[in-house]
């Protein structure tokens, strides 16, 4: 999902200052892609080059930097729109930091991929929380945002299910079928190969 087209889209409901949008992604896209500072204040300033939003200052109260507020133009809206109706590029993406040291666990410790495991079963209970905090505000904002913080709602708990499966099937496993080192040794080194 392209930044650029998540910033138009919440343009579109009224106009924000860059650490708004972030928040916003952050609170309701979390379970879609994940996002970084450094990522919002250039795309901004492509989208402004662009010709597709327009900066404003904004004061704030006493002791608080002054912010610039964005607003999304009719050029942007037009190229929102056109984006909105293309099909988009591929299918669903799991990019997940977790995962990929998961999937080497073996190479490693049982208790450490145990403790991993613990401390993803607590993020996402965290998560779960606050979408359950933000379940009634998503229904008074239309059918396609309910859905969408829905889905984000299902598939935390769906994680947080497989989390705990995980980890029952490892802590239960016997000691020599945990590490997969001597095994991937023994392979490596086999006259066979």
């Amino acid at each position: 999902m392209s930044i650029k087209y998540a910033i138009l889209g919440l343009l579109h409901y009224t106009d924000m200052h860059g650490y708004r949008i972030k928040g916003h992604l952050e609170r309701n896209f979390g379970h879609m892609w994940s996002i970084n500072y450094g990522q919002i204040y250039p795309n901004l300033r492509k989208l402004e080059e662009e010709g597709l939003v327009s900066r404003g200052e904004v004061v704030p109260g006493k002791g608080l930097p002054d912010r610039k507020l964005y607003a999304i133009t009719p050029a942007g809206r037009d190229a929102f729109a056109r984006w909105r109706e293309t099909s988009p590029e591929r299918g669903m993406l799991l990019r997940d930091p977790f995962l990929l040291r998961f999937v080497f666990s073996g190479f490693g410790t049982r208790e450490r991929a145990l403790e991993l495991i613990d401390e993803q079963v607590a993020l996402y209970e965290k998560q779960l929380e606050h979408r359950h905090e933000n379940q009634k505000r998503w229904s008074t904002q239309g059918i396609y945002v309910r859905l969408t913080g829905e889905l984000g709602l299902e598939l935390n708990e769906m994680y947080i299910g497989w989390l705990r499966r995980a980890r029952k099937e490892i802590a239960g496993m016997p000691e020599e079928a945990f590490s997969v080192q001597s095994a991937g040794t023994e392979a490596r080194t086999s006259p066979a190969h």
